[in-house]
Order: structure tokens, then C-alpha cells, then sequence
């Protein structure tokens, strides 16, 4: 018998076939929606799971004592993931890292460039037929190449982030991270390791890509907008719930910072109403490794990590540690 595997949402059907050589699939092609009791249902039928990070597995998923073993994110991102509670219950958890980090990093700064630039602003106006002739002052924004590049959280996508903020546009680099990055690693991105005080009354653009956790909940918040110049601009990769979307849209109705790109929201895919009435935001629905490629490339490791699991015990890129089941 081969082991039962659910794929949660709709993915590449190349990879669905693939994976039919070692489960017994039962997909999610027609991406209809789960509700709490029926992904609690088809969660406790199978041994493995493909999911998304919109796909919930905790304490209270598993405990109808489902025999799930393993539970493989496409995603970089795990905060749909209690990793504590699934070690203690004895299954394996793995995400997609290294993949997407380019694709991603890219993402990143052509919304830093959109946002800077005021790309939406300029593009609703000229859709709405307000452009009757040239001004000098006419949606001028920030200068990118040349300015204060502050990331904070400096991992994979960060660093990627730094390299093409230095190396192509010129940047002035700071960076704030739970630790300090070695010299050899700094000197590759050009960056310089500062206090989070310090990045956010000095950086001209500032780009999140640290990840969420209890402890980075709303770590931008209103007293951390504050402390940013009036000029900066603020862009979100990272995921939802770092930035406090409320007091986000207020200091952009304020003018408090110049403007922000988000590509994460908190509760996505809802998103905060005030968000939506200020002009001065750029606004994408978490699209930031959104090519055929890296999409591709993200499915494919998590297929391959759970095919390795039960091949052999041991998952390409796991999350957590455990014996061999």
C-alpha cells in the first residue's frame, strides 16, 4: 500500500504525476476552499501533506491523533506551522529555502522601485485621464540610486536584497538582524550591521524581510513609523502581522513616510480597508515568487522532500528533527 498524501492547493500537475509513483494522491486541482473541520477531516486520512502557507498545521489540526508523519511547505515561510507541536507528535516538517530567494530578492526591489518612484500613483492618474500636460513636480518621488538602503532581517533574501542595492544602484547598505553577520558575508552585500534605532531614523528605503514569529509581531509599528524620516519609504516582502497595517495606513494618510509597498498583509487575503483609501501605496496579493520557474522550482522541493522521507527517512530540507519512522 502506498502512503496517503493530501496536496492542499492546486499545484503543477508535472509534479502531481510525479509524486503518484510513491502515494496514493488525493488533490486539490479545483482549489476549493477548506473550512477548519473539513481540513481537520482530511488531515486525519492521510500520512503526508503538501501545503501552502495559508494551510494550518498545529496542535489543533492534530489532535484527533491523525497518523500524519510528514507535512512539506512550499513555501520558505512556515508560520502555518507549530514546529514544537508537530516534533512532539512525531511529524516531520520541511519548507522550500534557497529556490525562491532570487526570484523573490527581485521582487523586492522592483517594489522598492514602484514605491519610490510612485508607479500606482502615477498609473491610476493616467488612467483616469488627470494628465493634460507635463510638470516639472509632476509625481516626483525619492531618488533610489545613490540613497540609504536599511533591510532588516538579513537572511537569504535579505542579503540578495543588499548585493543588488550596492552593487547595481550604488546604495549606502545598513542592516539590523538578531545576529551580526560574519565580515566576509558583510563585504559580499556591502552592508554594515546597525541597532534598529539606527536603521530607521537613517534609511531612505527601508525593505522587511525577517521572519514572522511571536517576537516580531508588529515589530513596525507606530512608534517604529515614527522614527522613520518623513521622506522614507517602507516595503514589506516579508509576511503579514510584522507590520501593524493600521498604524501603517495612518501614517501614510498622514504623510508620516513618504510611502510603502506591500506584498503581505495581516489576515491575508483580507486586508485592512484603510490601506486601500491612501494613495500613496503600492499594493501586490503575495506575489513576490511568482514565477512560472521559481513556482515550479518551490513545488518540485517540496515533492522531492516528502518522496525522500519516505524513502529513505531522511527529508532534503527539514525543519525539525526526528528519528526515522
Amino acid at each position: 500500500m502506498k502512503p496517503k498524501l493530501l496536496v492542499a492547493r492546486p499545484i503543477f500537475q508535472t509534479v502531481i504525476d510525479t509524486l503518484t509513483d510513491t502515494f496514493e494522491v488525493t488533490h486539490n486541482q479545483a482549489d476549493v476552499p477548506w473550512t477548519p473541520d473539513t481540513w481537520q477531516q482530511a488531515i486525519a486520512q492521510h500520512d503526508a501533506a503538501l501545503t501552502t502557507g495559508s494551510d494550518p498545521i498545529n496542535a489543533k489540526v492534530l489532535g484527533l491523533q491523525p497518523k500524519l508523519k510528514m507535512a512539506a511547505n512550499m513555501a520558505v515561510g512556515f508560520n502555518n506551522f507549530d514546529v514544537p507541536a508537530m516534533t512532539a507528535l512525531g511529524v516531520l516538517a520541511s519548507n522550500t529555502p534557497d529556490v525562491l530567494t532570487e526570484t523573490t530578492a527581485d521582487f523586492g526591489f522592483a517594489l522598492l522601485m514602484a514605491t519610490a518612484r510612485r508607479m500606482t500613483e502615477s498609473e491610476h492618474y493616467l488612467r483616469a485621464g488627470q494628465w493634460k500636460q507635463w510638470r516639472y513636480d509632476m509625481f516626483a518621488g525619492a531618488e533610489v540610486h545613490g540613497s540609504t538602503l536599511g533591510i532588516l532581517g538579513m537572511g537569504r533574501i535579505g542579503q540578495a536584497i543588499a548585493r543588488r542595492g550596492a552593487l547595481g544602484f550604488g546604495m549606502n547598505v545598513l542592516y539590523h538582524n538578531r545576529s551580526q553577520l560574519d565580515a566576509a558575508t558583510e563585504a559580499s552585500c556591502q552592508a554594515r550591521y546597525v541597532d534598529k534605532e539606527t536603521l530607521l531614523k537613517t534609511a531612505d528605503h527601508l525593505v522587511l524581510v525577517l521572519p514572522y514569529s511571536a517576537e516580531s509581531h508588529h515589530a513596525m509599528g507606530a512608534a517604529e513609523l515614527a522614527q522613520m524620516k518623513p521622506t522614507a519609504t517602507l516595503v514589506n516582502i516579508a509576511r503579514g502581522g510584522i507590520v501593524d497595517d493600521a498604524a501603517l495606513a495612518v501614517a501614510l494618510q498622514n504623510r508620516q513616510i513618504a510611502a510603502a509597498g506591500l506584498d503581505v498583509f495581516e489576515g491575508e487575503p483580507a486586508l485592512n480597508p484603510a490601506l486601500l483609501a491612501v494613495p500613496n501605496v503600492v499594493l501586490t496579493p503575495h506575489i513576490a515568487s511568482a514565477t512560472v520557474k521559481t513556482r515550479l522550482a518551490m513545488a518540485q522541493l517540496a515533492a522531492d522532500n516528502l518522496t525522500a522521507y519516505f524513502a529513505n527517512g531522511k527529508a532534503l530540507t527539514p525543519l525539525n528533527a526526528l528519528a526515522t519512522f
